[in-house]
């Protein structure tokens, strides 16, 4: 069953309406075809007037959807040849990032990718897509493999923010995050990550400090969760809404600000309505991208990244 969320309700009651006449169809007395095609034109329109004006809160419930394609659908469906690669060398594994080595239109590449999980079993051993140290001294292992022999590195982005238990800063969370934004920084090849959900605080610039920062139209990027900033700024996490619009977290105003490159549009209804074509437009985005960096030197590549970020600085 497809899931709503709150503001969806419109939608949902006039599908719910169409789904109840499809099964009345198969009576022979009852001709509901064209009370069908109405219905379905009026969800649609329902669909295309809320989609066309969300409000931050909502595209980060958007973002947040449990039926959004994952890391590990876009690894699925844009990565020939996947290899799996686990371990930081040093502690341990952690299922939060997925990485591996495989394919990608041709070109090799490493890809790192933060995997929340579709159900319980899986959200639990993927933590939730929020990673601890060994997570991040993994990503930094595999963009050093990357760069010794010259793979491009994809990085998909999903994560509320890295893991704040007590473990994991006894390991050196904020020492790892370090380690792994300057791994990106220091790569002789190009490296491109895409925002698929949530790209939250330090646990998602760690793998996200890149030559090319795309974002898909419906998913968010912020220092802290719209409830972690209501929580500090009014003491009242219900706030999250007026936290989320004073933020600017969507993609549509970090593109105004310079935060990002690219928006990939999404399908109408977002990317769980068809992660098929969502998934598809994102590796053209990448195809392409990739392709304006043949052929430079190691140094231009390194140049081009760290101006990138400068300006940040420099125009915001």
């Amino acid at each position: 069953m497809r899931s709503y969320l709150e503001f969806e309700k419109p939608i949902a009651d006039l599908e719910g309406k169409v789904q109840e006449l499809r099964t009345m169809s198969g009576d022979d007395a009852v001709d509901v075809d064209e009370e069908i095609a109405r219905l379905e034109a009026k969800a649609n329109q329902a669909l295309k007037d809320i989609y066309s004006k969300l409000t931050p809160w909502q595209k980060t419930l958007v973002a947040r959807h449990p039926d959004r394609p994952h890391a590990a659908d876009y690894i699925d469906q844009l990565i020939e040849d996947f290899t799996p690669l686990a371990g930081d060398r040093k502690y341990g594994e952690d299922s939060a990032i997925v990485t591996g080595i495989g394919r990608f239109r041709g070109r090799r590449v490493a890809v790192i990718g933060q995997e929340k999980g579709h159900d319980t079993q899986s959200r639990l051993k993927h933590n939730f897509g929020m990673a601890r140290p060994e997570g991040y001294r993994k990503a930094v292992r595999i963009m050093e493999l990357a760069d010794r022999f010259g793979m491009a590195v994809i990085s998909f982005v999903d994560t509320a923010g890295a893991y704040p238990g007590i473990g994991a800063e006894e390991r050196g969370q904020a020492e790892a995050i370090a380690r792994s934004t300057e791994a990106c920084l220091k790569l002789g090849v190009p490296n491109a990550a895409l925002i698929i959900g949530e790209g939250g605080s330090g646990g998602a610039i760690a793998i996200a400090t890149t030559n090319r920062v795309i974002m898909m139209e419906h998913s968010i990027y912020s220092v802290i969760s719209p409830e972690g900033a209501a929580s500090i700024l009014w003491r009242d996490s219900a706030r999250a809404q007026d936290a989320a619009t004073s933020m600017k977290i969507t993609a549509q105003d970090l593109i105004k600000l310079g935060v990002v490159d690219e928006i990939v549009t999404e399908p109408m209804g977002g990317a769980h309505r068809d992660p098929g074509t969502a998934i598809a437009r994102a590796g053209e985005t990448l195809e392409r991208v990739f392709g304006e960096f043949e052929g430079l030197a190691p140094a231009a590549i390194r140049q081009q990244r760290h101006e990138k970020f400068l300006a940040i600085g420099r125009n915001l």
